[in-house]
């Protein structure tokens, strides 16, 4: 390891499990492009390696960063977000239990939950994560063995109690998961507020390129962290070489480009605030916002994400959604492109119809690191068509 905890941010995220070639000093380690590893004797494996799908140098060294950046003693590396969640849950609970999330959690894991795992005889209830009485009598009533956030939480923007939440967990013998995607580990490190478990889709901010797909898990627990390599081990869905090595090194400017997120969002949304047409800004930064005081207590600054509702319901939101040209109507977000989402049709299509359905008359923002007069000017112009 070529890093100390006592470090800063950004000097961990370039060094951490980056240590140059020893064979050729290559500064960058190099890609380990390959699915099994030579034999010193039947059973002598050369630095523990055997085969890609138990280990890999370079998801190793990536594994090193991330757990570097959020003060996790183990990281793993999934093929996606939802495959370290669906892990992390095989892993920590068995039939019979039952989950706590949000009543605005990101779609994809509702539905891995409560349409996937349910089959398994996993149980749920979605609360709004913001009233902590509701928390509590959740997690009372049932057999909770797990209490999922996600702050700010994707589409709503809604900000939870990291370290509330987490003593309400505790005293029911419950784990407390944090999706941290959102937030990013620069700005929001949930394992120090009390959290037992991090999760990641490492496809987001933390690659930001839009080019490699991946997710992750941290931990400080020794036991829980066995568990969940001997599932990952078991079940394979592991990060390939290439998406490792490109996931480690977007983590390397993560710091950087938040800074520009964050700035980008903030003027963005106080923009959109004085547009006739606009019904409410969801986004932390704003003092408006319910959960502003608690995002500047827990986090760094507010990050990318924006989501805005407009007065014409969704034929307004669905109009601008289409109407942007800087901005560009695709799934997914955290990317240093900005992105424009209708969440009803796009990510959160699978809970149309339930609790927690989104609202049809909202867009979703990921905000890129453009140039902000750009950005302004292109949502300008798309909004204009409503008039």
């Amino acid at each position: 390891m070529t890093h100390s905890d006592a470090q800063g941010f950004n000097t961990r995220a370039i060094h951490a499990g980056q240590t140059p070639d020893p064979t050729t000093g290559a500064v960058i380690p190099p890609l380990y492009q390959t699915t099994t590893f030579a034999q010193d004797g039947i059973g002598q494996l050369r630095n523990g390696y055997e085969y890609g799908r138990g280990t890999n140098p370079t998801r190793d060294a990536l594994q090193v960063q991330i757990a570097a950046l959020e003060g996790g003693r183990h990281a793993f590396s999934f093929s996606s977000g939802l495959a370290a969640e669906d892990a992390l849950i095989r892993a920590a609970l068995r039939p019979g239990d039952h989950i706590v999330l949000g009543n605005d959690a990101y779609g994809g894991t509702y539905r891995l939950i409560d349409r996937v795992l349910s089959e398994w005889g996993i149980t749920n209830t979605a609360v709004d994560m913001a009233d902590g009485a509701a928390v509590q009598a959740a997690i009372a009533a049932n057999n909770t063995k797990m209490v999922w956030v996600e702050t700010p939480s994707n589409p709503m923007m809604k900000i939870t109690d990291i370290a509330a939440t987490a003593q309400l967990a505790h005293e029911a013998g419950a784990l407390l998961v944090v999706d941290n995607t959102f937030a990013s580990p620069y700005l929001q490190q949930p394992l120090v507020f009390g959290a037992d478990v991090v999760v990641h889709s490492t496809t987001k901010y933390i690659g930001g390129h839009s080019d490699a797909s991946g997710g992750a898990v941290v931990v400080n627990d020794d036991a829980l962290a066995e568990k969940i390599g001997f599932v990952q081990f078991a079940v394979g869905a592991v990060s390939a070489p290439m998406e490792a090595w490109l996931t480690t090194r977007g983590l390397k400017t993560l710091g950087i480009r938040m800074d520009r997120h964050s700035s980008n969002a903030t003027a963005i949304a106080r923009w959109l605030q004085e547009q006739d047409e606009v019904e409410r800004v969801f986004y932390p930064g704003l003092p408006e916002h319910p959960g502003h005081d608690l995002a500047a207590a827990q986090m760094k600054d507010f990050g990318g994400m924006i989501s805005v509702t407009f007065t014409g319901g969704a034929e307004a939101a669905k109009k601008v959604a289409e109407s942007t040209h800087v901005f560009t109507l695709a799934e997914s977000l955290g990317g240093i492109e900005s992105l424009m989402n209708y969440p009803s049709d796009m990510t959160h299509a699978s809970v149309k119809g339930t609790e927690l359905a989104v609202p049809e008359n909202l867009i979703r923002l990921s905000v890129g690191i453009e140039d902000i007069e750009d950005l302004l000017g292109d949502l300008e112009q798309a909004i204009a068509t409503l008039r």
